[in-house]
Protein backbone atom coordinates (compact mmCIF):
# COMPACT_ATOMS: atom_id res chain seq x y z
CA UNK A 1 0.00 0.00 0.00
CA UNK A 2 2.75 2.86 0.98
CA UNK A 3 4.50 1.89 -2.32
CA UNK A 4 1.31 2.77 -4.37
CA UNK A 5 1.44 5.98 -2.58
CA UNK A 6 4.80 6.43 -3.66
CA UNK A 7 4.13 5.95 -7.37
CA UNK A 8 0.76 8.10 -6.80
CA UNK A 9 2.37 11.01 -5.28
CA UNK A 10 5.85 11.65 -6.69
CA UNK A 11 7.04 14.61 -4.61
CA UNK A 12 6.70 12.61 -0.96
CA UNK A 13 9.41 10.06 -0.75
CA UNK A 14 9.21 6.86 0.80
CA UNK A 15 11.25 7.97 4.07
CA UNK A 16 8.92 10.54 4.04
CA UNK A 17 5.54 8.95 4.50
CA UNK A 18 7.40 6.52 6.94
CA UNK A 19 8.17 9.21 8.90
CA UNK A 20 4.73 10.60 9.00
CA UNK A 21 3.58 7.34 10.08
CA UNK A 22 6.21 6.40 12.83
CA UNK A 23 5.48 9.95 14.43
CA UNK A 24 1.55 9.57 13.96
CA UNK A 25 1.70 6.37 15.58
CA UNK A 26 3.57 8.15 18.78
CA UNK A 27 0.17 10.22 18.85
CA UNK A 28 1.58 13.14 17.03
CA UNK A 29 -1.08 15.35 15.76
CA UNK A 30 -0.82 16.49 11.72
CA UNK A 31 0.14 20.13 12.82
CA UNK A 32 2.88 18.66 14.84
CA UNK A 33 4.08 15.98 12.12
CA UNK A 34 4.02 18.86 9.66
CA UNK A 35 6.15 20.98 11.89
CA UNK A 36 8.67 17.91 12.96
CA UNK A 37 9.46 16.80 8.78
CA UNK A 38 9.52 20.75 8.30
CA UNK A 39 7.58 20.10 4.93
CA UNK A 40 4.30 21.79 4.19
CA UNK A 41 2.28 18.62 3.80
CA UNK A 42 -1.68 18.79 2.79
CA UNK A 43 -3.75 17.34 5.66
CA UNK A 44 -6.06 15.71 2.84
CA UNK A 45 -2.85 13.96 1.60
CA UNK A 46 -1.48 13.09 5.64
CA UNK A 47 -4.88 12.31 5.76
CA UNK A 48 -4.72 9.17 2.91
CA UNK A 49 -1.01 7.85 4.43
CA UNK A 50 -2.38 8.09 7.96
CA UNK A 51 -5.79 6.87 8.04
CA UNK A 52 -4.86 3.34 9.13
CA UNK A 53 -1.97 4.42 11.25
CA UNK A 54 -3.15 2.95 15.43
CA UNK A 55 -2.80 6.00 17.69
CA UNK A 56 -2.15 5.42 21.52
CA UNK A 57 -4.57 5.31 24.08
CA UNK A 58 -3.57 8.52 25.68
CA UNK A 59 -4.38 10.54 22.42
CA UNK A 60 -7.72 11.26 23.18
CA UNK A 61 -6.71 12.88 26.26
CA UNK A 62 -3.94 15.35 24.60
CA UNK A 63 -6.86 16.06 21.56
CA UNK A 64 -9.06 17.17 24.34
CA UNK A 65 -5.96 19.44 26.20
CA UNK A 66 -5.25 20.69 22.51
CA UNK A 67 -8.58 21.66 22.05
CA UNK A 68 -9.12 23.79 25.45
CA UNK A 69 -6.01 25.67 24.24
CA UNK A 70 -7.19 26.64 21.34
CA UNK A 71 -10.32 27.82 22.41
CA UNK A 72 -8.37 29.44 25.19
CA UNK A 73 -6.48 31.55 22.83
CA UNK A 74 -9.42 32.21 20.47
CA UNK A 75 -10.59 33.71 23.29
CA UNK A 76 -7.94 35.66 24.05
CA UNK A 77 -7.63 36.81 20.51
CA UNK A 78 -11.25 37.85 20.94
CA UNK A 79 -11.01 39.75 23.49
CA UNK A 80 -8.09 41.47 22.41
CA UNK A 81 -9.58 42.40 19.00
CA UNK A 82 -12.54 43.88 21.00
CA UNK A 83 -10.60 45.84 23.43
CA UNK A 84 -8.96 47.20 19.97
CA UNK A 85 -12.70 48.16 18.85
CA UNK A 86 -13.53 49.76 22.02
CA UNK A 87 -10.59 52.16 22.19
CA UNK A 88 -11.16 53.12 18.89
CA UNK A 89 -14.82 53.67 19.55
CA UNK A 90 -13.76 56.16 22.05
CA UNK A 91 -10.99 57.43 20.12
CA UNK A 92 -13.43 58.48 17.46
CA UNK A 93 -15.51 59.92 20.02
CA UNK A 94 -12.97 62.21 21.43
CA UNK A 95 -12.22 63.40 17.89
CA UNK A 96 -15.46 64.13 17.32
CA UNK A 97 -16.46 66.10 20.64
CA UNK A 98 -12.51 67.55 21.11
CA UNK A 99 -13.93 70.70 19.31
CA UNK A 100 -16.82 71.27 21.95
CA UNK A 101 -14.61 71.33 25.59
CA UNK A 102 -12.63 74.68 25.15
CA UNK A 103 -16.34 76.14 25.07
CA UNK A 104 -16.63 75.67 28.73
CA UNK A 105 -14.16 78.66 29.72
CA UNK A 106 -17.46 80.69 28.20
CA UNK A 107 -19.75 82.11 31.01
CA UNK A 108 -22.90 81.09 29.39
CA UNK A 109 -21.91 77.99 28.58
CA UNK A 110 -20.46 77.16 31.97
CA UNK A 111 -23.42 78.44 33.83
CA UNK A 112 -25.49 76.22 32.59
CA UNK A 113 -23.29 73.30 33.29
CA UNK A 114 -22.91 74.37 36.36
CA UNK A 115 -26.32 74.85 37.06
CA UNK A 116 -27.04 71.22 35.42
CA UNK A 117 -24.38 69.72 38.14
CA UNK A 118 -26.12 71.59 40.73
CA UNK A 119 -29.64 70.19 39.83
CA UNK A 120 -28.66 66.82 40.23
CA UNK A 121 -26.04 66.85 43.42
CA UNK A 122 -26.81 70.12 44.89
CA UNK A 123 -30.27 69.77 45.05
CA UNK A 124 -29.94 69.63 48.88
CA UNK A 125 -29.01 72.91 50.38
CA UNK A 126 -27.74 73.80 54.27
CA UNK A 127 -30.94 73.15 56.17
CA UNK A 128 -29.38 74.95 58.99
CA UNK A 129 -28.09 77.84 57.42
CA UNK A 130 -29.46 80.13 54.46
CA UNK A 131 -26.69 81.82 53.86
CA UNK A 132 -24.68 78.66 51.67
CA UNK A 133 -25.21 75.82 49.93
CA UNK A 134 -23.07 72.80 49.32
CA UNK A 135 -22.35 70.13 46.79
CA UNK A 136 -21.28 66.82 48.38
CA UNK A 137 -19.97 63.49 46.33
CA UNK A 138 -17.67 60.46 46.70
CA UNK A 139 -16.38 61.04 43.15
CA UNK A 140 -13.19 63.46 42.99
CA UNK A 141 -14.24 64.55 39.37
CA UNK A 142 -17.27 66.09 40.18
CA UNK A 143 -15.74 67.57 43.35
CA UNK A 144 -13.75 69.28 41.25
CA UNK A 145 -15.72 69.93 38.46
CA UNK A 146 -17.78 71.95 40.51
CA UNK A 147 -15.37 73.98 42.06
CA UNK A 148 -14.04 74.82 38.93
CA UNK A 149 -17.07 75.91 37.11
CA UNK A 150 -17.98 77.96 40.10
CA UNK A 151 -14.60 79.79 39.75
CA UNK A 152 -15.14 80.10 35.69
CA UNK A 153 -18.94 82.07 36.67
CA UNK A 154 -18.84 83.67 40.09
CA UNK A 155 -14.91 84.06 40.32
CA UNK A 156 -15.43 82.93 43.93
CA UNK A 157 -13.33 83.43 46.64
CA UNK A 158 -11.73 80.69 48.50
CA UNK A 159 -12.20 81.77 52.18
CA UNK A 160 -15.86 81.58 51.58
CA UNK A 161 -15.35 77.74 51.21
CA UNK A 162 -16.02 75.01 53.43
CA UNK A 163 -15.59 71.40 53.45
CA UNK A 164 -16.56 68.38 55.40
CA UNK A 165 -15.30 65.21 55.03
CA UNK A 166 -18.27 62.22 55.36
CA UNK A 167 -17.15 58.63 56.31
CA UNK A 168 -17.34 55.36 57.86
CA UNK A 169 -16.41 54.40 61.05
CA UNK A 170 -13.93 52.31 60.23
CA UNK A 171 -11.80 55.10 58.12
CA UNK A 172 -9.21 57.49 59.18
CA UNK A 173 -10.89 60.87 59.18
CA UNK A 174 -7.27 62.59 59.26
CA UNK A 175 -6.11 60.68 56.18
CA UNK A 176 -9.40 61.18 54.69
CA UNK A 177 -9.21 65.12 54.96
CA UNK A 178 -5.41 65.15 54.03
CA UNK A 179 -6.72 63.40 50.42
CA UNK A 180 -9.62 65.47 49.85
CA UNK A 181 -7.05 68.66 50.88
CA UNK A 182 -4.91 67.76 47.94
CA UNK A 183 -7.25 66.71 45.57
CA UNK A 184 -9.34 70.25 45.96
CA UNK A 185 -6.10 72.13 47.13
CA UNK A 186 -8.41 73.68 49.55
CA UNK A 187 -6.28 73.83 53.09
CA UNK A 188 -7.29 72.04 55.70
CA UNK A 189 -7.64 74.79 57.85
CA UNK A 190 -11.37 75.69 55.57
CA UNK A 191 -12.32 72.04 56.89
CA UNK A 192 -15.16 71.56 59.22
CA UNK A 193 -14.84 68.50 61.78
CA UNK A 194 -15.47 65.10 60.27
CA UNK A 195 -18.58 63.17 60.11
CA UNK A 196 -19.22 59.94 60.85
CA UNK A 197 -21.76 57.47 60.09
CA UNK A 198 -22.89 55.94 62.85
CA UNK A 199 -24.43 52.92 61.13
CA UNK A 200 -21.29 52.21 59.50
CA UNK A 201 -19.74 50.81 63.71
CA UNK A 202 -18.80 47.34 63.46
CA UNK A 203 -19.01 47.16 59.73
CA UNK A 204 -15.89 47.08 57.51
CA UNK A 205 -15.28 48.78 54.30
CA UNK A 206 -15.37 46.44 51.35
CA UNK A 207 -14.15 49.09 48.76
CA UNK A 208 -11.25 49.83 49.88
CA UNK A 209 -10.90 52.84 47.06
CA UNK A 210 -13.44 54.16 49.32
CA UNK A 211 -12.88 58.03 50.01
CA UNK A 212 -15.41 58.49 51.36
CA UNK A 213 -17.70 61.94 50.62
CA UNK A 214 -16.75 65.23 50.22
CA UNK A 215 -19.32 68.12 50.92
CA UNK A 216 -18.42 71.28 49.41
CA UNK A 217 -20.45 75.02 51.51
CA UNK A 218 -20.22 77.83 49.53
CA UNK A 219 -21.04 80.51 51.82
CA UNK A 220 -22.66 83.09 49.34
CA UNK A 221 -26.57 81.94 49.19
CA UNK A 222 -26.97 84.42 45.80
CA UNK A 223 -25.30 81.84 43.82
CA UNK A 224 -27.66 79.32 44.63
CA UNK A 225 -30.57 81.07 43.22
CA UNK A 226 -28.66 82.04 40.12
CA UNK A 227 -27.90 78.76 39.57
CA UNK A 228 -31.82 77.97 40.23
CA UNK A 229 -33.19 80.71 38.09
CA UNK A 230 -30.65 79.00 35.04
CA UNK A 231 -32.11 75.72 35.57
CA UNK A 232 -35.21 76.68 35.65
CA UNK A 233 -35.05 78.96 32.82
CA UNK A 234 -33.51 75.85 30.68
CA UNK A 235 -36.39 73.81 31.75
CA UNK A 236 -39.15 76.39 30.29
CA UNK A 237 -36.72 76.48 26.97
CA UNK A 238 -36.46 72.85 26.40
CA UNK A 239 -40.24 72.32 27.40
CA UNK A 240 -41.30 75.50 25.13
CA UNK A 241 -39.04 74.64 22.32
CA UNK A 242 -36.57 77.16 20.09
CA UNK A 243 -37.92 80.62 19.36
CA UNK A 244 -38.68 80.89 16.06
Amino acid sequence: MILCYCLIMKPYSYAIIQKTQQLRSIGKTYREIIKDINIPIPKSTLSSWLRNIPLPPEYSNKVKVLISQNIALARSKALEKNREIRSQFFKSLYQKNSHIAPRIFDISTAKIALAMLCLGEASKYNPVSRSSFYLGNSNPQIIILFLKLLQICYSIKQDKIRCTVQCRADQNPELLKNYWSEITGIPPRLFYKPLIDPRTVGKPTLKKEYKGVLRVNYLDNTIRHDLESIAKLVYNQLQNGPEV
